[in-house]
């Protein structure tokens, strides 16, 4: 439910921004007027807020595709009474992973008035990685066409954002991807540190 609510809200608000510059620049991430204002609310309001349609929709799908699993594990893990509240823990993740994904690029561009970002992939690879840590072993499609074990997905991924965030050639945000992702991944055990059995288990 967590996860529909989250997808229907950042498409409304992203959808209104295309057409509205002024909502926006209020939502997006800038770390020169978090720093100058103290405008902190953009560490979380950039996530609703998105580049392009193709920028929205990617994101949105994956974190339908695997928001929806991890909710359901953290249910399962307030059920189980693990954890004190499935709902509480999957927002902390969501945000969380958005706050995290961030603080590198506010710590070097704060004194920069010119940079901007947007969207939610900071939080999107917190979730992914968060699924990947209960399930490492479940095959995940890169590029949507190559199937491999989650963890090996994970690996590569982690690379891949290492090496594209030291090249910064492009205007991808490659930085949060990477640091979101970590987040994710350790998520689980910052909750509850005897989830580790689980992760091993699996293998």
């Amino acid at each position: 439910m967590i996860t529909i609510l989250i997808v229907i809200s950042t498409a409304v608000i992203s959808i209104a921004s295309f057409r509205r510059m002024d909502l926006f620049s209020k939502l997006d991430f800038q770390p020169y007027l978090i720093n100058k204002k103290n405008e902190y609310f953009r560490f979380i309001s950039h996530t609703f807020v998105h580049a392009d349609w193709i920028h929205l929709i990617v994101n949105m799908l994956v974190f339908y595709s695997f928001g929806r699993y991890v909710e359901q594990i953290f249910s399962e893990l307030q059920r189980s009474q693990l954890i004190f509240s499935g709902t509480f823990f999957y927002i902390l993740l969501y945000f969380g992973g958005a706050i995290i994904a961030s603080m590198p690029s506010f710590f070097k561009q704060k004194n920069n008035p010119d940079y901007i970002s947007v969207g939610a992939s900071g939080a999107v690879s917190a979730v992914l990685f968060s699924s990947i840590f209960f399930s490492p072993m479940a095959k995940i499609y890169f590029y949507g066409i190559i199937p491999m074990p989650g963890i090996v997905f994970g690996i590569l991924y982690l690379i891949y954002s290492s090496y594209m965030g030291r090249r910064g050639r492009d205007n991808i945000n490659h930085d949060a991807h990477f640091w979101g992702a970590v987040f994710g991944f350790v998520f689980p055990l910052l909750i509850e540190p005897s989830l580790i059995r689980e992760f091993i288990n699996q293998f």
